[in-house]
């Protein structure tokens, strides 16, 4: 299982400069091949080379660093074509897609720059790093993390790593290589009901609700309203520190959350049942008002925490239709848009059974779950003669 782990480098002021002016000449690069990518019809990766290669390194950039640039670029196009077969950009003709197809790839002033081994190297001991850049190669680069990080680090930590420039601070991003644990057979499925008013309700009771972190977000809300309405530097210098920090904020929880359902299930070996909720945003109409709020839901960030931390502790994780979760008693299985009598409260026609909402919808996912696990078991039958 690949995971992604980020050290906050800490380097001084002639090495952030030269950091800085890397990037900038790297991503100014990589903007004049996207540009001969697109003017060629985007070829392989081996083609385009020989259109651009001879050219980046008359530009004074490393083997190793143009052949990064040019395949940043044409792993860009390939991740381009796959929305567009996928749908993400809209339909043939739609002013999203045709403006994506219209011209070449702009990569930012700050874009992730990719570096291997030969250009990058790791002093664990001294929390120091050796790194290439366009300025020759900067020793002794200090970088930060957690201890836990660290060991990841250490004893997982495989192939390339990114560096990034945010807000100023630049970043490593290193991918570690960690052993998955091996999957039990699980006694029983929680269930999850995801969700805004309630960001995750289980079948087990646990139930964590939104209301804190929607008033965060109205918050943040207006206060960028009142400082774009400003328009003053002072006010644009608040709106650059405030960046992202609502989005800091939600991945917080979301983290808190999916350890908390992650570790529950595997102190009862039990196992996680969720909604596949991919596609719900183009599915759902609503008014005006509630559009913020279903944007602003980060489900598929808490699902991906759920399925990763479920994948490192070995708890089975499957994922269910969600129709009519809402609508069916739990008890006695009745489905009738009538029983969810109002967003908290849920109100059986045919048994009378009263239950809050979510509750109940999480027992049903979990029914599901439990139906997906033993539809897709191996069977203990014996093979006919």
């Amino acid at each position: 299982m690949k995971i992604v782990v980020q050290v906050k480098l800490m380097p001084q002021a002639e090495q952030a400069g030269a950091l800085s002016v890397t990037l900038r000449t790297v991503n100014e690069a990589a903007n004049w091949v996207s540009a001969v990518a697109f003017e060629h019809g985007v070829p392989r990766e081996y083609e385009l080379r020989k259109h651009t290669y001879g050219e980046l390194r008359s530009r004074g950039l490393g083997a190793q660093a143009a052949q990064h640039i040019i395949k940043k670029t044409r792993d860009t196009y390939t991740t381009l074509r796959a929305n567009i077969r996928a749908g993400n950009l809209g339909k043939p003709g739609s002013k999203r897609r045709a403006k994506a197809e219209s011209k070449p790839i702009v990569f930012r002033p700050e874009a992730a720059q990719p570096y291997d081994d030969r250009c990058l190297s790791w002093q664990y001991d001294a929390r120091t790093v050796s790194i290439w850049t366009t300025s020759g190669r900067i020793k002794n680069v200090r970088f930060a993390c957690s201890s836990d990080a660290l060991k990841r680090l250490r004893d997982h930590r495989r192939g390339e790593s990114d560096l990034i420039e945010r807000d100023g601070v630049f970043y490593l991003l290193a991918t570690c290589d960690v052993p998955e644990a091996e999957q039990y057979e699980p006694g029983h499925f929680i269930g999850v009901d995801l969700g805004i008013a309630n960001i995750a309700t289980t079948s087990t009771g646990r139930k964590s609700a939104g209301r804190g972190l929607n008033r965060h977000r109205k918050r943040q809300l207006d206060l960028r309203r009142k400082l774009q309405a400003k328009g003053t530097k002072s006010a644009k210098r608040l709106l650059k520190k405030r960046n992202r920090r609502e989005q800091r904020h939600a991945k917080n929880q979301n983290h808190i959350i999916a350890k908390t359902i992650v570790t529950e299930a595997e102190r009862t070996s039990a196992g996680i049942s969720l909604e596949e909720l991919r596609g719900i945003r183009q599915r759902v109409r609503l008014r005006k008002p509630q559009r913020v709020a279903l944007h602003s839901w980060a489900f598929a960030q808490l699902a991906d925490f759920i399925v990763y931390k479920a994948r490192r502790a070995g708890v089975p994780v499957v994922f269910v239709d969600p129709a009519y979760t809402s609508q069916q008693c739990c008890e006695c299985g009745h489905i009738d848009k009538k029983n969810r009598a109002s967003q908290a409260r849920f109100t059986c026609r045919n048994c009378g059974v009263v239950a809050h909402a979510d509750r109940n919808a999480s027992h049903n996912i979990a029914r599901k779950g439990e139906a997906v696990w033993t539809a897709g078991r191996e069977s203990r039958v014996p093979a006919t003669p």
